[in-house]
């Protein structure tokens, strides 16, 4: 594998990853840019580190994945935070994009760019626009 072969996807993980912190350290989340980049990135360099090292290729891919997203998924797990009022829990959402950017970077390292690219697109909108629209529901839900 040379240079460009790498700097590509982990490239495009890391932007793409960016992409999801931006928008989590701008609202103030603990999980925020350095975290996605670097989920991301790891992501990626597990499956390229696979993908070139074993004959088997496509077996053991199957296996990186597998364990990105188990792995991921409990660190995720650490950002959700049960607090001290009856039925509240925080940290979902953060807990899902580490997890999603943890498929980007995954994407970008299976070299799927298109699909990579469309999810951290559509990931933006689903934060910010869908927002007001949550809050205005738990509002209404309060008030009921």
């Amino acid at each position: 594998m040379n240079y460009t072969e790498v700097f590509t996807p982990t490239a495009a993980a890391v932007l793409l990853g960016g992409i999801i912190g931006i928008e989590r350290q701008r609202s103030g989340h603990f999980a925020g840019l350095r975290t996605h980049m670097l989920v991301s990135l790891a992501s990626a360099m597990f499956v390229l580190s696979c993908r070139e090292s074993t004959t088997d290729a496509v077996f053991d891919l199957t296996r990186v994945v597998q364990g990105i997203a188990a792995g991921v998924g409990f660190i995720g797990g650490g950002a959700i935070l049960k607090t001290g009022q009856e039925h509240k829990v925080q940290g979902l959402t953060s807990a899902s994009t580490i997890w999603l950017s943890a498929a980007i970077g995954t994407a970008c390292g299976l070299g799927q760019y298109p699909l990579a690219v469309t999810s951290a697109v559509m990931t933006i909108p689903i934060l910010t626009v869908l927002r007001p629209i949550e809050d205005r529901i738990g509002k209404q839900n309060k008030d009921s």
